[in-house]
């Protein structure tokens, strides 16, 4: 029997505890031997709970606790986890983990106190939640030269642009409803201005290209520009906008970014809705491939966690290796890649001032709006500033893709 410690009893660590106890048979099945949670670290009781009699208030129960064999960290953040599982790698244990903040900011790091102490840092569950993606590019696109990593990494901000298309409501209401809905937390800064895309698409571009990728480098915007206008430009268009994690791989060249998109309605991203997430990864031999499904929750993302405990405990004594060197990549500048733009002006802004900032564009027109909408040709991102630079301030502006 393989004993197993789990950090943070929240909404991920309880459902992780359900999955090992409600699917115990069949795990043990895959496993090849059975999965018992002894411990449950967290700073508060939980009278009545099935498992208050597991519950640990200090971690040094775990620590000395020779039976333990397996750590699973949900507490989210970076301390103390990043402390925890560091000790526990060290202390020869594998650590499965659903923590996006750990794993961009300290991956390449554990996975290399992993491999030197022959026990696994595993992390399926940092992205995406249950939708299986770490493996797929780790193995099923091992032969790969993967060009792109694009995706839907936050299901909060997708509803919320649902809604907005759906039922034509402002960005203030469609946080509302999902607060409402439990999708958005209080303080929704991390959905909505993209920080947790970002480290979701530095984990996936960092596994793509084996090296260390940043999340502080990687320009982000998030979707509180977006107005229910643009919604309706988008649709006019025959386009869905999105908020789009994306890396652009050319040789040895890597442009990341977060950011909303207009993205055409033929797209496989783009029949994405509700909380779901989808991932689009191309490869220079399969082509387009998707990964999709609930991309947060706690059975779905504890679900992924739980699959990474039983590849620990499959692999007791031998290390799963993980390509990923600690050593920085330096992300090239986004000026240099091109792309068409949506723009939105003033109605006393000239077609002629227009087309002298930014040659030939198709005008969009959208009944009852005193204002003047246009798409760009393809043109560098540092072209496109200068060039809005001559036509002084603008309504908004949303790149494509696709």
């Amino acid at each position: 029997m393989a004993n197993v410690a789990v950090l943070g009893y929240g909404t991920i660590g309880a459902g992780a505890v359900k999955v090992v106890q409600t699917n115990a048979k069949i795990i043990e099945k895959r496993a090849g031997q059975a999965i018992n949670v002894k411990h449950i670290l967290d700073l508060r009781d939980f009278p009545g709970d099935p498992n208050e009699d597991k519950v640990v208030h200090d971690y040094s129960v775990i620590e000395n606790d020779e039976d333990i064999d397996v750590v699973i960290e949900c507490m989210g953040g970076t301390e103390p986890a990043y402390t925890f599982v560091k000790k526990a790698l060290l202390a020869g244990r594998s650590v499965a983990t659903s923590n996006k903040e750990l794993v961009a900011s300290h991956g390449a790091e554990l996975i290399q106190i992993a491999r030197d102490h022959k026990v696994n840092f595993l992390f399926e569950a940092s992205v995406g939640g249950g939708i299986p993606i770490i493996r797929p590019i780790l193995t099923c696109l091992s032969a790969e030269d993967i060009e792109e990593v694009s995706g839907i990494l936050n299901g909060t901000t997708n509803y919320m642009l649902m809604r907005m298309e759906e039922a034509g409501c402002s960005f203030e209401e469609a946080l509302k409803e999902a607060q409402e809905k439990g999708y958005a937390e209080l303080h929704p800064e991390a959905d909505v201005e993209g920080y947790d895309a970002c480290r979701k698409i530095a984990i996936l571009t960092s596994l793509a290209i084996g090296q260390q990728v940043d999340y502080e480098d990687i320009p982000t915007e998030g979707i509180t520009s977006i107005t229910a206008d643009d919604i309706k430009y988008a649709t006019i268009m025959g386009r869905k906008i999105k908020l789009l994690g994306s890396s652009k791989i050319r040789g040895d060249k890597v442009y990341a970014m977060v950011a909303p998109f207009l993205v055409d309605e033929k797209h496989p991203l783009a029949g994405v809705t509700d909380v779901f997430n989808a991932i689009f990864v191309h490869g220079n031999m399969v082509d387009d491939t998707m990964y999709y499904g609930r991309g947060a929750g706690s059975l779905p993302t504890a679900s992924a966690v739980i699959a990474d405990v039983i590849d620990c405990v499959k692999h007791f004594g031998k290390n799963i290796r993980i390509y990923w060197k600690p050593e920085k990549k330096e992300l090239s500048d986004w000026g240099e890649f091109s792309r068409r733009f949506f723009v939105r002006v003033r109605e006393d802004v000239s077609n002629a001032d227009i087309q002298d900032a930014f040659g030939k564009v198709d005008m969009i027109t959208l009944g009852g709006y005193k204002e003047k909408a246009f798409v760009t040709e393809s043109i560098r991102e540092d072209e496109f500033k200068a060039a809005a630079e001559k036509i002084g301030e603008l309504i908004n502006v949303i790149r494509l893709e696709g």
